[in-house]
């Protein structure tokens, strides 16, 4: 009986390799591609592969880095395309892409993955919709902008019934800003 279970145990664990190597690249490939549309979708136009030129930033010290993409074109930089994480969403953890021009405006944002409510937390993936575009052409870092939601004293309007997944956004927005402050500080 050892020996039968040890060579079920090793064929499925062979057959499990196999499908890791298989799958593998394609994986690799789908999430590289998922984050260039993110990046297009983020930062105004550009001429160069942002995924080459990628550097990671820290919002705080002692905080998880997040990955900047920097968008350039002929040469000039157009913008920042900043990947951000929070674990504070109503569904758990969700990252977003947020892109800033050189000047700190918030030029777009983009979901990248997410577990919030289907038809409601999931809002924040509409990008034509009020949530999202009121981020649009603030400067996070002025002080212009308070980066909560009106129920807590913020300037931003909240997703009907997802009081959460807004704070979760703002958080997220917060902690992209300032991975962008930290760049523009070192520079």
């Amino acid at each position: 009986m050892v020996l039968t279970l040890t060579l079920i145990c090793a064929g499925a664990s062979a057959a499990v390799g196999v499908i890791y190597a298989v799958t593998k690249a394609p994986i690799e490939a789908a999430a590289t591609a998922k984050t260039n549309k993110a990046i297009e979708a983020v930062v105004p136009s550009f001429n160069n592969n942002p995924s080459d030129d990628v550097m990671t930033v820290a919002s705080e010290q002692g905080s998880e880095p997040s990955k900047v993409y920097i968008a350039k074109k002929d040469g000039d930089i157009v913008g920042y395309a900043i990947e951000s994480k929070t674990t504070k969403g109503f569904g758990g953890a969700f990252i977003i892409m947020v892109g800033f021009t050189p000047d700190g405006a918030v030029y777009n944002t983009s979901v990248i993955s997410h577990s919030e409510t289907p038809g409601l937390g999931a809002k924040i993936t509409d990008g034509s919709g009020k949530f999202i575009q009121q981020w649009k052409g603030k400067n996070l870092l002025d002080g212009s902008v308070k980066t909560a939601v009106r129920k807590d004293g913020g300037d931003i309007d909240a997703i009907t019934a997802s009081t959460i997944t807004s704070r979760a956004f703002c958080d997220a927005m917060e902690r992209a800003a300032k991975v962008f402050d930290n760049i523009t500080e070192s520079n």
